[in-house]
């Protein structure tokens, strides 16, 4: 059986990707064990790090957050991971036992980075505080002013910093920067910022026109070659797309209209509406883009699983613009009325309704943690759990490659 294994972005103050925390909760068709043992968490962790997917799969090469139980530290496990890589995140109910104090002054002494996991600021922690980088404070878990009193308290403790997590909202975002928090972790990133409720400019409509007219029905390779050769930046992106590690061509492509006949329709739909939606969202944290992208690979990937008979093409689009609000703040039913999409796809999107709906419903609860609700919308697609796990990481990994391969320009 397979084990759900995600990852979470943690970003610093500039909302740029600092880590990744490596997210495990207990296997998806058994999915909140009565007795949890963060033991085996640790494990099936270092497992899929080590061996069977690798650390620089899961994180893209970023650091990685992992938990260690005070046997995982007691027996020295985190130096089987790079120093360079991993984040030593001790968790909320290791003591500050002198074993366990020394075990990491000896990981510090090697040149790893620790932090201490929902910390509640109990004064009896204080040796441990000693010993590592950062605290990581649950923004959930108490009133701000109770938060700020017990920052302030342990502001002299080195170069000690502090992570913000369960932060959901722009709102708290902003409030957390302010109160001095130097990381930040949650799905805040993937929300609009509807307080803006920005106009959408010239460009912007441009743009969106031309992920209408690549989704017609009646494509057609001459007015989408007009609209990209219009727009210096598409142009470019369109020639290193084509040009990248993705194709092995014998020769460079120079032109607009070589590289959209290459790639046929199919394939200009899909650069067409990933590197417009990375332009839409060119002021936006780059996470986001990558967000979306995981989300338009995997449900490409769990349509072809399924036994449900739906495009592929369609399902990328789904994931891809699920994010589309966030990305230009924008309530999404605005951005449907000018894109002229399917009703299937303008359903699940608006509302989460119609038949595919399940799929970005299940993509959904996979991100957020909520198991059982991801194994009943997996069960409507007809995809097994251990598909679901392994779908998900060869998601992240294209998306990582394509990030590398679409430079912003």
């Amino acid at each position: 059986m397979h084990n759900y294994l995600a990852r979470q972005p943690v970003f610093d103050r500039r909302k740029r990707l600092f880590a990744y925390e490596i997210l495990y909760r207990g296997n998806l068709d058994n999915v909140f064990p009565e007795n949890f043992d963060g033991e085996v968490a640790t494990s099936t962790v270092l497992a899929h790090a080590l061996i069977n997917i690798g650390l620089e799969t899961i994180t893209a090469g970023k650091k990685a957050l992992i938990n260690f139980t005070e046997k995982h530290l007691l027996d020295g496990t985190p130096t089987q991971l790079p120093q360079q890589y991993c984040i030593v995140e001790i968790l909320e109910d290791v003591p500050a036992s002198e074993p366990v104090l020394a075990a990491c002054r000896e990981l510090k002494r090697h040149g790893y980075t620790l932090a201490l996991d929902d910390f509640n600021f109990d004064q009896r922690l204080d040796p441990l505080v000693d010993c590592v980088d950062i605290i990581k404070v649950d923004f959930q878990a108490a009133s701000l002013e109770e938060i700020q009193g017990a920052m302030d308290r342990y502001r002299g403790h080195g170069k000690l910093k502090f992570l913000a997590e369960k932060i959901e909202t722009y709102e708290e975002f902003e409030r957390s920067l302010g109160m001095g928090f130097h990381f930040f972790q949650g799905f805040f990133f993937s929300k609009p910022e509807l307080i803006r409720r920005r106009k959408l400019d010239i460009a912007a409509v441009s743009l969106l026109t031309l992920m209408a007219e690549v989704n017609r029905p009646d494509f057609s390779f001459k007015r989408v070659e007009k609209m990209i050769s219009a727009d210096v930046a598409l142009s470019y992106k369109l020639l290193l797309y084509i040009n990248s590690a993705f194709y092995s061509l014998v020769s460079k492509v120079k032109s607009i209209r070589h590289a959209l006949s290459y790639l046929g329709e199919s394939g200009t739909r899909q650069f067409v509406c990933l590197a417009v939606t990375s332009q839409l969202a060119v002021t936006k944290t780059s996470e986001l883009i990558r967000a979306a992208m995981v989300r338009a690979q995997l449900s490409k990937l769990l349509a072809k699983k399924s036994h449900l008979d739906y495009d592929e093409s369609e399902l990328f689009l789904l994931g891809l613009f699920s994010l589309l609000e966030a990305m230009l703040d924008t309530p999404i039913k605005d951005l449907l009325a000018k894109l002229s999409l399917a009703p299937d796809l303008n359903a699940a999107l608006s509302d989460r309704s119609g038949p595919l709906a399940p799929f970005l419903c299940t993509i959904l609860a996979y991100e957020t943690g909520n198991l059982d609700e991801c194994l009943q919308h997996l069960e409507e697609i007809g995809v097994s759990s251990e598909d679901m796990v392994t779908l998900y990481f060869e998601a992240l990994k294209w998306a990582d490659l394509f990030s590398e391969e679409m430079p912003d320009t």
